[in-house]
């Protein structure tokens, strides 16, 4: 059983928990810190998206099609639907010649209540480009744009970008690609099952990639972890803990949720990779273990730490504004490197 990692508590006494898994690899993808059974098998979700565009860019389609850096940022986001968000996603549909009503992620409403109540007194209504997936979907469609496909097929695993996604993952991952197990993600793209671990060697490999990884994916890689330090409110958005987190530690750490309680990071400057695994899927803990974890490590200087703590440990108010519980991570300082 994998260890408590996040506690709630009320009125002193323990109300919920969370428990969840933590690997942490070194260059060599040897495990330096971990708490959980860093084996247990999971989708990555939109932790992939990272890796999704390498093909993409590897190919010289991304500079055909002259996506600029910003645009790259969304397309590998899970974005808000804020106003630059969803003009950016538009943008870039124009530049390869497709329309939102060919995108195939469904719609959804903006993140933040205030932009969905924006949307409704305009007369407007959410649609596929407030997906938070938007951007990755018109990043897919640029490879139809680029080699006149057409577009019904290009969510399906067998689709020729999607088989070498697929690919392009298990080398990242140092996986066998045919034992890739394949499911289907919230916007119906094919998303791939992996080990705690191999996520973990996945996002090592993208800040230091191994000897058989091919050169223009290596490139790829490093152009995608640039932009999204360059522009990390197109990642994510206001309020939200990857644009807030590479922001402040202006890119020296990559980090990048996914759905059902996983976040996955990048660290740069001493070339390691990272894995978060909230077992019950709660969407929320899995950022209080990021931090807590990067403060524990010493990832993080006092400063950065001081600015991104409040998505550590904080109080729950009640709907009448009193403080009634308090949530807050633990298990983590019994273990250091």
């Amino acid at each position: 059983m994998n260890p408590i990692l996040v506690e709630l508590s009320r009125g002193g006494i323990t109300e919920s928990f969370h428990r969840g898994v933590i690997c942490v690899v070194d260059d060599s993808g040897k495990i330096i810190y971990s708490k959980g059974d860093t084996s247990q098998v999971c989708y990555p979700r939109s932790a992939l998206k990272y890796l999704q565009h390498i093909p993409l860019i590897a190919q010289g389609i991304a500079d055909h099609f002259k996506i600029s850096d910003q645009e790259l940022a969304l397309m590998c986001g899970s974005h808000n639907g804020e106003d630059t968000h969803v003009q950016t996603v538009r943008s870039l549909l124009q530049k390869i010649g497709y329309s939102e009503n060919e995108l195939q992620c469904g719609s959804q409403n903006p993140t933040r209540k205030s932009d969905w109540i924006q949307l409704i007194k305009s007369g407007d209504f959410a649609k596929a480009v407030h997906n938070n997936c938007s951007g990755k979907h018109a990043g897919f469609l640029a490879f139809n744009a680029f080699h006149h496909l057409a577009t019904q097929e290009y969510l399906s695993p067998q689709f020729s970008l999607q088989t070498q996604i697929k690919d392009t993952i298990a080398r990242f991952a140092e996986l066998d690609s045919q034992k890739l197990h394949a499911g289907i993600d919230g916007c119906s793209a094919p998303t791939y099952a992996l080990s705690v671990y191999h996520q973990a060697l996945m996002y090592k490999n993208l800040i230091s990639p191994n000897a058989n990884i091919p050169l223009e994916e290596q490139n790829a890689a490093k152009r995608i972890v640039n932009a999204v330090a360059a522009f990390p409110e197109m990642v994510a958005g206001t309020k939200r803990y990857c644009t807030d987190l590479m922001r402040v530690t202006q890119g020296r750490i990559i980090g990048k949720t996914g759905a059902d309680g996983v976040y996955c990071l990048s660290i740069p400057e001493k070339k390691w990779g990272i894995s978060i695994k909230v077992d019950d899927g709660k969407m929320g803990p899995q950022y209080q273990i990021a931090q807590a974890l990067l403060t524990h490590l010493e990832l993080l200087n006092p400063e950065e730490a001081q600015m991104l703590d409040p998505y550590q440990e904080f109080d729950i108010p009640n709907f009448a504004g009193n403080i009634a519980s308090h949530t807050r991570v633990v298990n983590l300082e019994n273990e250091a490197l």
